[in-house]
C-alpha cells in the first residue's frame, strides 16, 4: 500500500503513518489529499463495531448508526489537517442530511477537555467519542491523523481517506456510501 502524508509535517503537528508525533508551529499546511482505495485491510469488509463514551460519558456504538451512511473520522484538537477538514464535514453533513449522513468522530491521542473545547469552538453537531485505550484506533489500523472511513448503510467500509479530503474528493468518497 502506497501512502503519502497529507500535510507538511514541518509546518504543523500531525501523526505520521508510523504513529510518531511531529511538532512544529501551530497549524499544518495541507498539501495533498491521500485516498487509500486499495490495500486497506478493511476496504469492502464490515466495519468493526465498538462502543466508546462520548464527551458526556454516554456509551455510543458504531452499530447505533446501522442503516445510515457514516463517515468515521479519527481526529485530535491539536491536528492542523483535522481543523481543515472539520468545516468540509460540517458542510457535507448539512448537504446530505436528507440521505441520513452521519459523522462519528473518534478522538485520538488527545485529552477530553481539549477535545470538548475544540468541538464547542467548531460547533460540531456529531458525536465525539473518546478512545483512551485505542480500541477503535487498533480495530481500524489507524494510519495517522486525520483518517476517515466511509461506511455504507450496510456497515461496509467503501473508502478510506488519510489526510483532509479536498471538497471534490470528499464528494467522490460520499458517492460511494450515499
Amino acid at each position: 500500500m502506497a501512502i503519502a502524508l497529507g500535510w507538511d509535517l514541518g509546518a504543523g503537528r500531525g501523526v505520521s503513518p508510523g504513529g510518531s508525533a511531529a511538532q512544529g508551529s501551530p497549524g499544518a499546511s495541507p498539501v495533498a489529499s491521500v485516498v487509500v482505495v486499495a490495500g486497506s485491510p478493511l476496504l469492502n469488509k464490515p466495519a468493526p463495531d465498538f462502543t466508546l463514551e462520548d464527551l458526556e460519558g454516554q456509551p455510543v456504538s458504531l452499530s447505533d448508526f446501522r442503516g445510515r451512511p457514516v463517515i468515521l473520522n479519527f481526529w485530535a484538537s491539536w491536528c492542523g489537517p483535522c481543523k481543515v477538514e472539520f468545516p468540509l464535514f460540517q458542510e457535507a453533513r448539512e448537504q446530505h442530511s436528507a440521505e441520513g449522513l452521519e459523522i462519528v468522530g473518534i478522538v485520538h491521542d488527545d485529552s477530553a477537555d481539549a477535545a470538548a473545547a475544540f468541538v464547542q469552538e467548531e460547533g460540531s453537531k456529531w458525536p465525539a467519542l473518546l478512545d483512551p485505550d485505542d480500541v477503535a484506533w487498533t480495530a481500524y489500523a489507524g494510519l495517522g491523523l486525520p483518517t476517515s472511513f466511509f461506511i455504507d448503510r450496510d456497515g461496509i467500509v467503501r473508502a478510506v481517506s488519510f489526510g483532509p479530503p479536498l471538497s471534490g474528493t470528499l464528494d467522490d468518497l460520499l458517492a460511494k456510501i450515499l
